[in-house]
């Protein structure tokens, strides 16, 4: 049976900017990456169908023709990504040279991977003087291990497409022939991935290989409001009971162009993969003719539609090629209507006319979450939305059943709340040192103030271009969780507690200051977003209280912007904002003429709402918006789409009477626990209403536990 539903849309504005081509037949992103061609070591960070296979020619043929490189081996995840770079005129779009791979050095057709033939051929290619070739990870994993000796790299360009597949984890074995390579030959790599970030939080590469990288990064925002057609994503969820199967004709839509994923087989939505398959067609119609040897076959729907129907289920490997080569060739929207899969058709997989994709259970990497969504966002003319939905069980069972079910619900709506800012950033940053005289700045970035003590480069390059792949991290510590299930101000612990360990988790080298201001600059686009994000200047209400600084320029501080007066400035200034300009108070322009819509004094400007009043994204600082919850939707979300009794489950599933703050918590918190001290002349208490103090009483717990450890040891 199924329960409440709900979608998040995201309309975007249809410029088709990423989708135009220039003189030499690049869009806009592989436009970005082909400025990079020099450095010898690329990371390419741009969302799927953004046209990362085409870009890597364009760089690969530039480093064959121009750069001395001999060579250029492309390995891809999987073999039916390996289509993507099949030979291709670019000199018809006003490109130098052709992309060009003979026949016998595709190495992506059937067999297996690591197959002896396709290590000879690899080590052949080697030997020859062909200049492309093409491989899965795990042929090119094998082959390198098979050489050995890494100066047969020389001289060579290796684009790895998927990157995140690599990881530093010691069972990783690409990640550590990555390393390998870089470490004993003069190669140059092109790393590639659609996604923001690991599902795992595991680093891709050692930081001193990584930090040899140069990164381009191309948004989801980017890539989806300069599509021509594609108007709006929706992301939605599905809470059922009981069966899935008995749910997934609210979630079906078989009017659409649909993949279903079905869940995985251990876990415990599964009930058997050729069953789901069988039930599921069942569900679609009546099962009628078969196509050839694939498993693909007619299905007649109740209303007398035939639809053509794939199952990628089926284990029978003649049968999987043969399906496989079915979908690598479809040209035509007709050629295929629903897609049934486990484990494929997810990153790389290319099917323009996809519109839904349908996945069940909780996928646990993040990672994989973005991959899927990524099926459907392709550009194609007459696809005006696209749709994720996740269909997932409500929690129910024994307390431990019910805490795990109920953990699982909240990172899956995590997971769509994430994307959301993932596929629309609201403010984008820079530091006022990397702006040249004389440059444009777009109207939504927001300036860091740091002529006096520039950043370092290492904080720049976060602040413009890796923002997104620690919110990603942050929505999935325990903090952003419990935010989403519905925990009150939780913004102080989000700022303390969860972005902070981020950060020094992922960056040990940055200074303590530095971790401050990222933390701070997350914050503020995390709270922009939640709040709607920015206003255009020239769309400002008639009416609107505009809060803005006595001087030119900098951050003001602000305690309560509920009060139809501003308050006076605090007396301590924000940790963490010794990079950016500090004011001690705010005006309030109220305007009768001045300020209407389109005035020309407001245009270019960007603002971001908070309370009843309007704020310039360059005035605001963390102390006005930190009673804003960045992830207050996912409370919102559940309130308005479960019933009472569904929606106490989920919260009574979040108790948890353990004391579990971690040592790194506790070294962040003590010293707000000194000051609670100060300030209240008390301990804090564990049934205080303020969850922040109820957090810092835990603390307390911890320290004394500690302490009390410490001298029983010793």
């Amino acid at each position: 049976m199924s329960a409440d539903s709900t979608d998040i849309v995201i309309p975007y504005k249809q410029t088709g900017a990423s989708t135009l081509s220039d003189g030499m037949g690049m869009r806009e992103m592989q436009a970005m990456a082909y400025e990079h061609r020099n450095a010898p070591y690329l990371l390419l960070k741009s969302p799927p169908a953004s046209g990362k296979s085409r870009a890597l020619m364009y760089l690969a043929l530039h480093k064959l023709n121009q750069q001395g490189c001999q060579k250029a081996i492309i390995a891809v995840p999987e073999r039916s990504i390996g289509s993507s770079f099949q030979s291709t005129k670019l000199t018809d779009g006003g490109f130098f040279y052709d992309w060009h791979v003979e026949g016998r050095n595709n190495l992506c057709g059937t067999g297996e991977d690591a197959g002896k033939g396709k290590i000879e051929a690899f080590q052949r290619f080697l030997d020859s003087d062909d200049h492309t070739l093409v491989c899965t990870h795990a042929t090119f994993r094998f082959a390198v291990q098979e050489i050995g000796d890494m100066n047969r790299f020389q001289d060579t360009v290796i684009g790895i497409d998927e990157f995140h597949h690599v990881s530093v984890d010691e069972e990783n074995k690409l990640g550590e022939v990555i390393d390998r390579v870089m470490a004993g030959s003069n190669a140059h790599i092109i790393a590639m991935t659609g996604s923001y970030f690991r599902g795992d939080g595991v680093s891709i590469l050692e930081k001193e290989e990584e930090d040899k990288f140069e990164t381009v990064t191309y948004t989801y925002y980017d890539q989806l409001n300069g599509y021509r057609y594609l108007k709006s994503i929706g992301i939605g969820y599905h809470f059922y009971e009981g069966d899935y199967l008995s749910a997934l004709d609210d979630a079906l839509d078989t009017h659409k162009k649909t993949i279903i994923h079905i869940p995985n087989v251990n876990s415990s939505e599964s009930v058997g993969k050729h069953e789901e398959v069988d039930r599921i067609l069942d569900q679609i119609g009546v099962v009628g003719e078969r196509i050839g040897n694939a498993n693909i076959n007619r299905v007649t729907t109740p209303d007398g539609r035939s639809l053509l129907v794939a199952n990628l289920v089926d284990d029978t490997k003649e049968a999987r090629d043969a399906t496989v080569h079915y979908l690598q060739n479809i040209t035509d929207r007709d050629d295929m209507d629903i897609i049934i899969a486990l484990g494929m058709a997810k990153e790389g997989f290319d099917w323009p006319w996809c519109e839904h994709v349908l996945t069940i259970g909780y996928r646990q990497s993040l990672t994989e979450v973005v991959q899927i969504i990524g099926r459907a966002t392709r550009d194609v003319e007459g696809k005006k939305h696209a749709q994720f939905t996740n269909l997932i069980a409500m929690p129910e069972g024994a307390d431990d059943d019910r805490k795990k079910a109920v953990n699982t619900l909240l990172k899956a709506i995590t997971a769509s709340l994430l994307m959301e800012q993932i596929l629309a950033p609201t403010i984008k940053f820079k530091p006022r040192s990397r702006i040249k005289p004389e440059q444009s700045v777009p109207s939504d970035t927001r300036i860091i103030e740091d002529n006096d003590a520039p950043v370092s480069t290492r904080c720049a390059d976060i602040l413009e271009g890796g923002v997104t792949e620690y919110i990603a991290d942050i929505a999935a510590t325990p903090g952003g969780v419990k935010s989403i299930g519905g925990e009150p101000d939780q913004a102080n612990l989000l700022r303390e507690e969860d972005i902070k360990l981020v950060l020094r988790r992922r960056e040990p080298d940055l200074p303590d200051e530095e971790v401050d201001l990222l933390a701070n600059e997350i914050h503020i686009g995390l709270a922009a977003q939640a709040e709607g994000g920015l206003v255009d200047g020239e769309d400002l209400p008639e009416d609107a209280e505009i809060m803005r600084p006595p001087n030119e320029g900098g951050h003001a501080e602000q305690d309560n912007m509920s009060s139809s007066e501003p308050s006076e400035p605090s007396n301590d200034a924000t940790e963490g904002q010794t990079k950016a300009k500090m004011v001690t108070r705010y005006e309030i322009e109220n305007p009768d003429t001045t300020g209407q819509t389109g005035d020309p004094k407001r245009a270019g400007e960007k603002f971001m709402k908070v309370g009843r009043r309007f704020i310039n994204i360059n005035d605001v600082n963390l102390d006005m918006i930190s009673h804003i919850n960045p992830f207050a939707r996912g409370e919102e979300i559940l309130s308005k789409h479960l019933t009472p009794e569904r929606l106490s489950r989920v919260k009574d599933a979040l108790t948890m009477p353990r004391n579990d703050v971690t040592e790194e918590e506790a070294v962040i918190l003590l010293p707000r626990l000194k000051e609670f001290f100060e300030e209240k002349g008390r301990p804090p208490k564990l049934d205080a209403n303020d969850p922040y103090e109820q957090r810092l009483a835990r603390v307390k717990q911890y320290a004394e536990a500690y302490a009390k450890n410490k001298r029983t040891s010793s």
